[in-house]
């Protein structure tokens, strides 16, 4: 799964590193960056195509946590889900209109992952994943924007899309996220139903992973030094 990323850079030096995406519609998110420590339920900027279809792409600002439009109610007494599975997305009743219709990037420096140690999930290892070079990165998601029937408020909202280890993250973990090449993005984001073939295990040649201390355990800490490699 994925339940932590961070991202290192500003809003502004995001948005200048993906400049085919328009920023004009992101919004108030400056303060919010970099982000050391991100968690589930906090407000992202991430990459869709342009909602009035024009074709084009764009920034906008959205909630980690899937909210369906279908869905009564914002809260329907769970929690949203924060990933799904790219085996069953196309089919599962949760996620397949927004995965046929509305996927995004989610642009990110990193994420996290924990090692279960002794396969008891008592005892965990937190590790910080990354591109190789230090480049900044895009994960596959889809999202859908909600409408609350009370106050017409809309809430737009994501999950990322998860796959099948490749060689280094199945030394920790049985599941990574759908990581697109730069190539893939305006597939990913365009109209194509069902581009099955691009969520796949990102090569583990251009990927590094170290371990890290469990300050990252809470969101609550959020400094770069959560990043600190240890022995």
């Amino acid at each position: 799964m994925c339940g932590r990323v961070f991202v290192k850079s500003t809003l502004a030096e995001m948005v200048r590193s993906l400049g085919f995406a328009d920023p004009a519609a992101i919004g108030p998110l400056d303060n919010s960056f970099p982000r050391y420590n991100g968690a589930p339920s906090l407000i992202y900027p991430v990459i869709v195509q342009d909602e009035a279809q024009t074709g084009s792409a764009m920034f906008v600002q959205a909630k980690w946590g899937l909210v369906p439009a279908w869905q009564k109610e914002a809260a329907p007494g769970r929690p949203p889900p924060v990933n799904a599975r790219s085996e069953t997305i196309a089919t599962n009743g949760l996620f397949k209109r927004a995965y046929a219709m509305r996927r995004c990037l989610i642009p990110i420096d990193g994420y996290f992952e924990w090692k279960d140690i002794h396969g008891t999930g008592k005892d965990k290892q937190p590790y910080a994943i990354a591109m190789k070079d230090g480049a900044p990165f895009a994960l596959a998601g889809i999202y859908d924007i909600w409408r609350n029937p009370e106050t017409g408020e809309l809430l737009r909202s994501f999950c990322v899309v998860t796959c099948a280890p490749n060689e280094l993250m199945a030394t920790i973990h049985d599941r990574m996220p759908v990581i697109l090449a730069p190539a893939d993005y305006a597939r990913w984001i365009g109209p194509e139903a069902d581009p099955a073939d691009l969520m796949k295990p990102f090569p583990s040649e251009l990927m590094t992973m170290w371990k890290i201390g469990r300050k990252v355990g809470s969101p609550r800490n959020d400094t770069p030094d959560i990043l600190d490699p240890i022995e």
